[in-house]
C-alpha cells in the first residue's frame, strides 16, 4: 500500500491516510501503543515504580532494555513502559516525573508530536506515493474566520482564484461541489479558523458539508500566546479533517518560505508528516532531523533538556561571548565590488571541525587545544551532529549545481521543485548553528556554539588576510560574507586564485557570490559609522540588491518601498543627489494629489493587549479601534493601519487598513523623505540638505507655473 501522507488518532485507533490514483485510501491500525522510557538514579529504583505502574490502566506493559542515555553515556538499563493510547504520554509521564523524590527519575521520548511519535516508533516515512492535489481556501473579510461565511476564495492569488460569495447555502453547496470534483489532498487555507468557521455556517443553515473525505472536523489544538528571544509570537489553534492536509498559511513558517516540494523534502527527512510539518519551527523539524540520528545511535530523547556547563577560565568566557566576527563598513558608494561568501559556513565549520555535543572538551583529550582562542578539545570520534547535517549540505550543493545548469528553456515545474527543496535545506543549515545555544535545544550545548563562533572569526580574518596580502581591499564582512574591492596602491593577484587558496586552507568552500557595478554601506541614523545590515547596489547583470534599508522592512507601506527603489534607480543613472531630490519631489506630489490608502498601510507585529500598553502609539490606536470592531489580534499577531491624523492621540490617529479612505499626508511625506535619507546618506547627504533641495524644487516649479500664466 506504499507510505502514508496524512496521520490521524481517533477513537484509540491510528488512521493512515494513504494517497492512491482514483483518491485516498484509509488503512485503521488499531493495535498501536506509544512508548516512553525511565532513567533512575539507582540501580533497584525501577522496582517499587514498576508495582506500581502495573496498577495503572493507561500502562499496558513495562520492560527493561539498554539504551544511552546521552551521547557521551555508556548503554544503561532503562525501563520501557508501553502506553495505551496516545493522550495519556502526557499525563503518565507527570505523574512518574512527580512520583517517589524529586530527581529519582528521568523521562525520555516524551514530548513528541503524535505523528512524528507515530512515524519514527513505526519506521514509517509519511510521503505519498504520487503527486499531492491542492486547493486553497481563503477568507476575503479582515480579521478572524467566524460564521456565516458569504464568501471564500478559491485559489489563492493565482489570476484564476473564484470567488463564491452571496447567501451561506449558496456558498456551502459551492464549495462542496468543488470539493468533490477536485478531491484535494492538500487544503491550504489563509486561515484554519476557516475551518470550524465552515462547519458553523453549514450547520445553522441546515447545508450537508464535509471538508474532509469523511465527516467532521477536530481541534488538535487552542490558539497561544508564546515569547520567544524577546519577541512576542502567536499560535492560531490547529484543526484536522478526515483524509486532508490542512497548511494554514497564517500558521506556516516553510509553507510560505519554500513551497509543497520543499516541505516534502523535509518531510522525508525529518519523518514528520506535512501537516505537522506544515506548522513547525525551523528547530522543530531540525530536532526532529536529530532526533532520528540520535535513536540510529541508541540514543533516547530526554523530555527536559538539562546540560551543565563545564567550569571556563575568564578568558574562555570572555571569548566565548564574543559571537561572530564583523568589520565595520566603509559608509559611502564603492564601484566595481566583489562579494564573497563561504559556502554553508557555519554547518561546514560543524562538519570539517567535528563539532558535536559529544565531541567538544570530551574527556579522552583533556590536554588537546583545538578550538582557537578557547582551547578547548575536540574529539576524533565522529561525531553526530556532523553526520546530521552533512547529507543536507552535499544535497543542497546539489541541487544549487543542478538549478544552475538548467537552462531557459527548462521545465519551470522542475525548476520550481528544485528552488523549493534548496530553500528548504537552507534554512535548516541556517538554523543549525544558533540551535546549539538555545536552552531548549534536545542536544544543544552552548560549548558547541562557542567553538563554531570560534572558528568562524578565526576563517574569516584569515580570509582577510590572504585577500589583503594579495591586493585587494576589504570594504565590509559580516559573519559568513566579505565585500572586497581593488586597491589602487597595490597590484592585485587574480580574484579566482585567492578563492581557491582560502578554499584550500580553510577547508571551506569561498564563492563569488556577486559582482556589483556599485554598491552603497549605508552611516547608522545620527551618526557617522556604519550601519552593518544596510546597504543597497546594483549589479553587474542588472540586479539590484537592497538589505536592511526601508524598503526591506515589513512595517514600511508599499508606496514607500516603491518611493526607495525609484530613488535608488534615480541616483544609480545621475549619481547627483539633487536629481533624486527631485524626483521625491515627485513622489511627495503624487501623495498629496492622493493615492490609495491602502498603499499607505503600516503593518506592526503587536506583543501584547491594548490595555496592557503603557504608551499612545499608532499601534495601540489601532488596537483600540480593533478592540471596538471585535477583530483585535492576539499578542504576537500583526495589526495594519493607515495613520489619518498624526495630531492626534486617540483611536482616531490612525484607521484600520479595511476601512481607510484617507491619510495624514504630513505623516507619510516625512517617511518619504526618511526613505530618501537612507539612499543619499552614503554621499554626506543629511535630511537638512534634502528638505533645502526639496524646497528649491518647489520654487523652481512654482516659478515656472508662474511664467507659463504669464
Amino acid at each position: 500500500m506504499g507510505m502514508p501522507f496524512s496521520i490521524e488518532f481517533a477513537d484509540g485507533a491510528v488512521l493512515e491516510w494513504h494517497a492512491t490514483a482514483d483518491g485516498a485510501r484509509v488503512r485503521c491500525v488499531p493495535d498501536y501503543e506509544p512508548t516512553i522510557y525511565v532513567a533512575s538514579r539507582s540501580a533497584d529504583g525501577f522496582s517499587p515504580l514498576e508495582s506500581v505502574l502495573h496498577d495503572r490502566t493507561d500502562v499496558s506493559r513495562t520492560s527493561r532494555e539498554r539504551w544511552r542515555t546521552a551521547f557521551r553515556n555508556d548503554p544503561e538499563s532503562v525501563l520501557r513502559i508501553d502506553v495505551t493510547s496516545i493522550d495519556r504520554v502526557r499525563p503518565l509521564s507527570g505523574w512518574i516525573r512527580r512520583y517517589g523524590r524529586p530527581g529519582t527519575y528521568r523521562l525520555f521520548n516524551v514530548d513528541l508530536s503524535p505523528g512524528f511519535r507515530y512515524c519514527l516508533e513505526r519506521d514509517v516515512t509519511p510521503l505519498p506515493d504520487r503527486e499531492l492535489r491542492t486547493l486553497e481556501l481563503g477568507d476575503p473579510t479582515p480579521g478572524v474566520s467566524e460564521a456565516p461565511v458569504t464568501a471564500v476564495d478559491i485559489g489563492g492569488e493565482s489570476p484564476s482564484c473564484d470567488r463564491i460569495d452571496g447567501d451561506p447555502e449558496h456558498v456551502i453547496g459551492t464549495l462542496s461541489d468543488r470539493l468533490e470534483r477536485e478531491d484535494p489532498d492538500v487544503l491550504v487555507c489563509s486561515s484554519a479558523e476557516l475551518v470550524p468557521a465552515l462547519f458553523e455556517t453549514a450547520t445553522a443553515h441546515d447545508c450537508g458539508f464535509q471538508l474532509g473525505r469523511r465527516p467532521g472536523y477536530e481541534q488538535l489544538a487552542g490558539a497561544t500566546t508564546y515569547e520567544s528571544y524577546g519577541r512576542v509570537g502567536h499560535s492560531p489553534a490547529r484543526y484536522n479533517v478526515p483524509g486532508r492536509v490542512i497548511v494554514d498559511l497564517s500558521n506556516t513558517f516553510f509553507y510560505h518560505e519554500t513551497n509543497l516540494e520543499g516541505c516534502l523534502d523535509l518531510v522525508e527527512r525529518s519523518r514528520k508528516p506535512l501537516q505537522e510539518l506544515s506548522w513547525a519551527s525551523i528547530g522543530n523539524v531540525l530536532t526532529a532531523i536529530q532526533i532520528g540520528e540520535a535513536l540510529a545511535r541508541g540514543v533516547l530523547v530526554p523530555w527536559k533538556s538539562w546540560r551543565h556547563e563545564l567550569p571556563k577560565t575568564m578568558r574562555q568566557l570572555h571569548e566565548g561571548d564574543r559571537g561572530g566576527f564583523t568589520f565595520a563598513p566603509a559608509v559611502g558608494v564603492h564601484e566595481d565590488v566583489h562579494e564573497l561568501d563561504f559556502s554553508s559556513l557555519y554547518p561546514n565549520i560543524i562538519r570539517t571541525r567535528n563539532v558535536s555535543p559529544e565531541t567538544v572538551r570530551c574527556e579522552c583529550h583533556p590536554d588537546r587545544q583545538d578550538v582557537p582562542d578557547l582551547g578547548y578539545s575536540i574529539c576524533e570520534q565522529p561525531g553526530y551532529l556532523p553526520d546530521v547535517l552533512g547529507p543536507i549540505i552535499d544535497d543542497r550543493d546539489a541541487i544549487k549545481a543542478e538549478l544552475e545548469a538548467l537552462d531557459d528553456a527548462a521545465d519551470p515545474a522542475r525548476r520550481d521543485a528544485l528552488s523549493g527543496r534548496s530553500a528548504a535545506l537552507k534554512w535548516i543549515l541556517v538554523s543549525c548553528f544558533g540551535y546549539q545555544g538555545f536552552s531548549n535545544a534536545k542536544f544543544g550545548r552552548i560549548e558547541c556554539h562557542e567553538a563554531i563562533n570560534a572558528f568562524a572569526r578565526e576563517i574569516l580574518l584569515d580570509a582577510k588576510a590572504a585577500l589583503e596580502d594579495a591586493g585587494w581591499r576589504v570594504l565590509h564582512g559580516i559573519v559568513d560574507s566579505l565585500w572586497i574591492t581593488a586597491r589602487e596602491d597595490a597590484t592585485q593577484q587574480r580574484l579566482s586564485a585567492v578563492v581557491e587558496t582560502v578554499t584550500s586552507s580553510t577547508e571551506i568552500r569561498l564563492e563569488q557570490e556577486a559582482t556589483y557595478d556599485w554598491i552603497a554601506f549605508v552611516p547608522v541614523r545620527d551618526g557617522e559609522a556604519g550601519a552593518l545590515t544596510k546597504y543597497f547596489g546594483r549589479r553587474c547583470d542588472g540586479e539590484y540588491k537592497y538589505r536592511g534599508i526601508e524598503c526591506r522592512q515589513r512595517s514600511t507601506p508599499s508606496f514607500v518601498a516603491d518611493c526607495q527603489r525609484d530613488l535608488i534607480d534615480t541616483f544609480d543613472a545621475t549619481r547627483d543627489p539633487a536629481a533624486v531630490c527631485d524626483r521625491l519631489a515627485v513622489w511627495i506630489d503624487r501623495l498629496e494629489s492622493g493615492v490609495d490608502p491602502a498603499r499607505l498601510r503600516v503593518t506592526r507585529r503587536t506583543s501584547k493587549r491594548a490595555d496592557e500598553y503603557t504608551r499612545r502609539t499608532r499601534t495601540v490606536a489601532a488596537l483600540q479601534r480593533a478592540d471596538d470592531r471585535g477583530i483585535a489580534p492576539a499578542p504576537g499577531q500583526d495589526v495594519e493601519y493607515v495613520v489619518v491624523d498624526d495630531d492626534k492621540r486617540s483611536r482616531d490617529r490612525v484607521k484600520l487598513a479595511h476601512e481607510a479612505d484617507d491619510y495624514d499626508a504630513d505623516f507619510y511625506r516625512e517617511r518619504l523623505i526618511r526613505a530618501a535619507e537612507s539612499v543619499l546618506s552614503p554621499v554626506g547627504w543629511t535630511r537638512e540638505e534634502i528638505e533645502a533641495a526639496l524646497g528649491e524644487t518647489r520654487d523652481a516649479t512654482l516659478r515656472r507655473f508662474h511664467d507659463a500664466r504669464h
